[in-house]
């Protein structure tokens, strides 16, 4: 695992209050960096967050700050490398979606998507990379994404285009950012087990049955389990990996159409083994 150290490093996480945001937080601070956590002013679970971080025995300096708000991005990052000292890792993990069919979306909903899930983004890695150069340290960027930045959901058709526009622009950076030792990927989660897809309206017990069928693996993905893939895009084993995403979606863009489900029952030829090894 010193492959993987963080030691001695400070990670910023945005929407660190919960989901994803906090898997990311509590497995930075497992590896051993120090964190600086951000969500929506008086967001819950933000102190829980900073909590779970310090259980592990690094900092957590916790700066609020509507990511809407992209003028006052650069004065967030700003304070942040004030408080906290050089950054080294940035987790572009904020995000919001509304589910509205492409012709009910309003202009204020469609700015509302676009600000939090590309505009942020951008002006936040804007000013933050700057002070990686300045600092001349090597950075590591990680935006996270989704599978709706590759293949689109209906009623999502916002959220949809603001993922993929952030995976170009993470191609973009990586490109500009090559020079100055910052590496820039992108992380591609499914569909995870977080407070996000709870907010749509409709009947999610009969939508998540018929996902999870849908899902190769069969079921929707804990937080924990993007983890492995961002302690590699944040750490030095990730050094030569830039400008390329890391999709952890349990095989659903693997699976072109779900024909296993009307396929005949998987058979082997294989006598089946027991525990010890050896076959009946």
């Amino acid at each position: 695992m010193s492959r993987f150290d963080l030691s001695g490093r400070t990670a910023l996480v945005t929407g660190a209050a919960g989901g994803l945001g906090r898997a990311f937080a509590g497995a930075l601070a497992e590896a051993g960096a120090d964190l600086v956590l951000t969500d929506l002013p008086g967001a819950d679970g933000l102190a829980e967050t900073a909590a779970l971080v310090r259980e592990s025995g690094r900092g957590a300096l916790v700066v609020e700050q509507d990511l809407s708000d992209t003028a006052a991005l650069h004065g967030f990052a700003d304070r942040v490398r004030e408080q906290a000292g050089p950054l080294r890792i940035l987790v572009n993990n904020a995000g919001t979606a509304a589910l509205e069919r492409f012709n009910e979306i309003t202009p204020e909903s469609w700015y509302r998507v676009m600000r939090v899930n590309l505009d942020a983004v951008f002006f936040l890695t804007q000013r933050v990379a700057e002070h990686m150069i300045a600092d001349g340290l090597p950075g590591r960027i990680v935006n996270v994404t989704s599978k709706n930045a590759l293949v689109a959901e209906a009623g999502l058709a916002h959220y949809n285009a603001s993922k993929a526009a952030v995976d170009l622009l993470t191609q973009s950076l990586a490109v500009e950012l090559a020079p100055h030792g910052i590496t820039a990927n992108s992380l591609a989660p499914g569909m995870v087990a977080t407070p996000i897809d709870g907010e749509f309206p409709f009947d999610r017990e009969a939508f998540e049955d018929a996902y999870r069928r849908r899902i190769p693996l069969g079921r929707y993905a804990r937080p924990d389990e993007c983890t492995g893939a961002l302690l590699l895009l944040a750490g030095d084993e990730g050094a030569y990996l830039t400008g390329t995403r890391i999709v952890v979606d349990g095989g659903v863009l693997a699976d072109q159409m779900p024909r296993t489900a009307f396929m005949p029952p998987y058979r082997t030829s294989l006598r089946p083994r027991r525990k010890d090894g050896t076959t009946p």
